[in-house]
C-alpha cells in the first residue's frame, strides 16, 4: 500500500491512516500528471535559470568575438603601416606636430615637409614612434580605425569661417618657429 518508506514509517507508527496515505498518494500522481507538482516548479526556475545564463554566455562570447575583431584590426592596421611607411626620411629640417596635446618633432628632408605641408604626406602612430605615409592609404586607415593617424593637413578644414575677424591674416603652414 504504501509506496515510500515515509509512508511505511507514517502508518506503522499510526499518525497517518491508510484512507489518508492513499488519498495522498492520489494527489501526488494527480498533480504529476498535470504538472502542478513541487518538482514542476523547481524544473521551472532551473529552466529559466538555464536560458539566463546561455544569454549571458551568448553575450559574453559577442564581447569576446567584438574584441578579437577589434585586435585583428589594430593589427592589420599596424602591419599597413610598416609595408607602407615612407623609409627614407632622415634629413635636415625639424617638423613639429601636436600629439596627444604634446609637441613633437621629427627630422625629416625638404621634399616630405612639402609634401605634409601641401597634404600629400600623413603622420601616423607606430608603436613608439611615427611613420610618414601617403596620403590616401591614410584615409583609408582612418576610415577603418580612428587614432592612429596623428596630423593629415587638409586644405577644407583650414578655411576660415565667415565671421572669422582674422580671416584677412592667413597663417602659412610652411612657418618655422
Amino acid at each position: 500500500m504504501a509506496k515510500n518508506a515515509l509512508q511505511a514509517q507514517l502508518l506503522k507508527a499510526g499518525l497517518v491512516d491508510t484512507k489518508k496515505a492513499k488519498k495522498l498518494t492520489k494527489q501526488a500522481a494527480h498533480a504529476k500528471r498535470t504538472g502542478n507538482a513541487p518538482d514542476a516548479e523547481i524544473k521551472k526556475s532551473v529552466a529559466e535559470a538555464q536560458a539566463e545564463k546561455l544569454k549571458r554566455d551568448q553575450e559574453l562570447n559577442q564581447q569576446r568575438q567584438q574584441a578579437l575583431e577589434e585586435k585583428t584590426l589594430r593589427a592589420n592596421i599596424v602591419q599597413m603601416i610598416n609595408q607602407h611607411q615612407i623609409t627614407d626620411t632622415q634629413g635636415d629640417i625639424e617638423y613639429r606636430f601636436v600629439d596627444d596635446s604634446k609637441i613633437k618633432k621629427m627630422n625629416i628632408t625638404q621634399k616630405l615637409f612639402d609634401q605634409i605641408v601641401a597634404g600629400h604626406v600623413s603622420i601616423a602612430r607606430l608603436e613608439e614612434g611615427y611613420a610618414l605615409l601617403p596620403r590616401p592609404l591614410a584615409d583609408r586607415i582612418n576610415e577603418k580605425l580612428e587614432g592612429f593617424i596623428v596630423e593629415s593637413n587638409d586644405k577644407a578644414e583650414d578655411e576660415p569661417a565667415e565671421d572669422d575677424p582674422y580671416a584677412a591674416y592667413v597663417i602659412p603652414d610652411d612657418l618655422m618657429w
